[in-house]
C-alpha cells in the first residue's frame, strides 16, 4: 500500500463528528448554544440539577456535570450582570468586525456568553438582558434603569 492510498482510507468506515444537526455518515452532535425561548414569558432554556441545583443552559444532557445526579428541565431569566466583554476585531466565521461578545452570569441560572447589540466593552456588573437570538447566537443588550 503506497502512502497516498493510506491517506485516502484513512477514517473510511468510521464515525465522525459533523456539524450540529448533521449525521449523514456520522454521529449527530448536538448544538451546545444556549436556546432562548419567548413563549410563556422570555426565558433561557436548560437544567438544574435535582439534587446540588447547579444550573446549566445546556438541554438534553443526562445528568448533573458536578454530581452526575438526575437534572430536570429549567427556564432561566434573561437578565443578568456582565461577568467579561470583549470588542472582536477580526471577522469570525460569518461574523463581521467590530462586534462585542460577553459572559453574562443569569441572576437565576447558569454563565451564558452573548452577543452585545452594540459593539463596546461593559464595565463588570453592567446590566444586561438577552432580547433575542442571532444565527443561534443569544443577543443581550444594556438594560435600561427601571
Amino acid at each position: 500500500m503506497t502512502e497516498s492510498s493510506d491517506e485516502s482510507t484513512l477514517g473510511v468506515g468510521r464515525p465522525t463528528k459533523r456539524r450540529p444537526g448533521s449525521a449523514a455518515g456520522g454521529l449527530p452532535v448536538a448544538d451546545p448554544r444556549p436556546v432562548f425561548d419567548g413563549i410563556g414569558g422570555p426565558a433561557v432554556v436548560g437544567v438544574r440539577c435535582t439534587a446540588c441545583r447547579y444550573p446549566a443552559a445546556q438541554q438534553e444532557i443526562p445528568w448533573c456535570p458536578v454530581c452526575y445526579q438526575p437534572v430536570e428541565p429549567a427556564r432561566f431569566s434573561p437578565a443578568g450582570a456582565a461577568w467579561s466583554s470583549t470588542v472582536v476585531a477580526i471577522p469570525v466565521g460569518e461574523r463581521r468586525p467590530p462586534f462585542g461578545i460577553a459572559y453574562l452570569d443569569l441572576d437565576d441560572g447558569p454563565r451564558v456568553m452573548v452577543h452585545l447589540a452594540e459593539p463596546v466593552v461593559l464595565p463588570l456588573g453592567a446590566r444586561l438582558r438577552i432580547t433575542g437570538t442571532d444565527r443561534g447566537d443569544l443577543v443581550a443588550a444594556v438594560e435600561e434603569p427601571s
